[in-house]
């Protein structure tokens, strides 16, 4: 390796750094807030070491890691989902009777996972940095050790994680008995061939068990049962980061796996695809409408932007890759506010994720009955919101490339979807007499260390439903 490939690995040595740093103070003497402070510190430099690593992309770097401008932005959406889960979870773990610093530790690993994913060029660092994501995600589901639900969602995703790694394993072998290579862009070239799926059943089978394990990591139909219980049962900050920084590396992945192929040219795999695309979107839209859980609510409304961000993928060529970025930032930025303002809402004993628990949530914490009715409406794509820009490029790449089954699929299931956001906007303004809510935080001062993530990212959803054009200039000089 060469100086310039140090130079280009920054962002990930300054996060393998300070996990070693924070390591080592946890060992010497535990403090919650310097370990707090040392893990947003090595977040933040590694956002600000992007635009040196940017001068030298692309670039190979060994045959497992490529750094260029589609790995960057997607280290750059990891490293700032961290960061918010970072900083709104110092309130909430000094809840807790559990020690806080190991929280921040696992964080810190599972990102460093996380943006080895988007990085790989290689099945083999693909699955290093998947391994690294996942184990650090069965610790952090279970941390609330207190609590049954949270033990019994590290118990799952450890069991359910562990299948589809090995689905991912055998069809990753199967590829390699066929082709000879497990590097992206030869197994690009091979793919491109139509006789390669036509002809070969060994990158037949192989490539089924990859979607199996790909459907599973982003949660989408028929491999998305484990989403609404991981996500009650884990802690509020944790099912921030897997909705946000764990989804988005996957899908990175995704895109960077199949982009130089034509989908258009293969059925089947253009079938698969559209067929987990449309189950996503009318499956997780109609059981959110059944849910009284906000966290499963949630659960299933993620269900559904997977669906629609596999919609865009569909569409394919350059303006589909860009399009799913763009929806993966709006998307992390509106559901990261809606966690957050969870996170500040939550007690020792529970989280705060009964409709009950946001009753007259306007009356006693305006502030906060604020920000979640932006993020909603966001996630709702209502207009003003970048939810809504995001949702308008996925339906303009769908009817431009005459998908219309897609695009009419996305805006009936969002219509349907506005329902369920707007019934907990709505149970946010109803006001009920005070010995019923008592599950409501009382009037006062945010930390500011949270209120001023709360307010980055209502400022983000907002600026981007606005002025989307100066962020999609950033993205199509990035992404090539």
């Amino acid at each position: 390796m060469q100086r310039l490939d140090f130079i280009a690995l920054g962002p990930l040595l300054i996060v393998a750094v300070f996990i070693v740093a924070v390591m080592v103070m946890i060992a010497i003497k535990r403090r919650h807030a310097s370990t707090l402070a040392l893990s947003v510190l090595g977040l933040l430099s590694a956002l600000f070491n992007l635009p040196f690593a940017a001068r030298y992309a692309p670039r190979v770097v060994t045959p497992l890691l490529v750094i260029d401008g589609y790995a960057l932005f997607y280290m750059g959406l990891i490293l700032a989902s961290a960061l918010a889960t970072v900083a709104l979870s110092h309130g909430y773990l000094s809840k807790m009777d559990d020690p806080p610093e190991e929280f921040y530790l696992l964080t810190l690993i599972a990102t460093l996972g996380s943006i080895v994913l988007v990085a790989s060029r290689h099945m083999g660092s693909f699955f290093l940095g998947l391994e690294i994501l996942s184990v650090s995600l069965y610790a952090l589901s279970a941390y609330t050790r207190s609590r049954d639900e949270s033990i019994e969602a590290g118990l799952k995703y450890l069991v359910l994680a562990g299948v589809s790694a090995s689905f991912l394993l055998f069809g990753v072998a199967l590829i390699y008995a066929e082709t000879g290579t497990m590097d992206f862009p030869s197994m690009g070239a091979v793919f491109q061939q139509g006789s390669a799926f036509s002809q070969s059943v060994y990158i037949m089978a192989g490539m089924g068990f990859v979607i199996v394990a790909i459907g599973f990591k982003l949660a989408v139909v028929p491999f998305h049962m484990w989403t609404p219980d991981i996500y009650q049962g884990a802690p509020a900050p944790v099912t921030a980061f897997v909705a946000t920084a764990s989804k988005g590396a996957v899908a990175a992945f995704l895109i960077r796996l199949f982009a130089p192929v034509d989908l258009t040219a293969f059925p089947g795999l253009y079938a698969i695809f559209g067929c987990m695309a449309v189950g996503s979107m009318v499956a997780g839209n109609v059981l959110a409408l059944m849910q009284d859980n906000v966290k499963r609510l949630l659960a299933y409304s993620s269900i559904a932007h997977m669906g629609y961000l596999l919609t865009a993928f569909l569409a394919g060529g350059k303006d589909s890759i860009v399009f799913v970025a763009f929806y993966l930032a709006a998307y992390s930025a509106s559901i990261l506010g809606c966690f957050g303002v969870m996170t500040l809402l939550s007690e020792k004993e529970r989280d705060a994720d009964a409709f009950s628990d946001f009753q007259n949530l306007f009356y006693k914490r305006p502030w906060l009955a604020g920000v979640m009715t932006a993020m909603l409406l966001s996630l709702a794509g209502i207009p003003l919101t970048a939810g809504f820009i995001g949702k308008f490029f996925v339906v303009s790449a769908s009817v431009k490339t005459a998908h219309w089954g897609l695009a009419l699929t996305l805006a009936l299931t969002s219509g349907a979807g506005l329902f369920y956001y707007l019934r907990l906007i709505v149970t946010m303004f109803t006001s009920v007499p005070s010995d019923r809510s008592e599950s409501v935080m009382p009037q006062k001062r945010l930390p500011a260390l949270d209120a001023l993530t709360l307010t980055v990212l209502t400022t983000l959803v907002a600026w981007l439903g606005i002025t989307p054009a100066w962020f999609m200039g950033i993205l199509e000089r990035m992404i090539p």
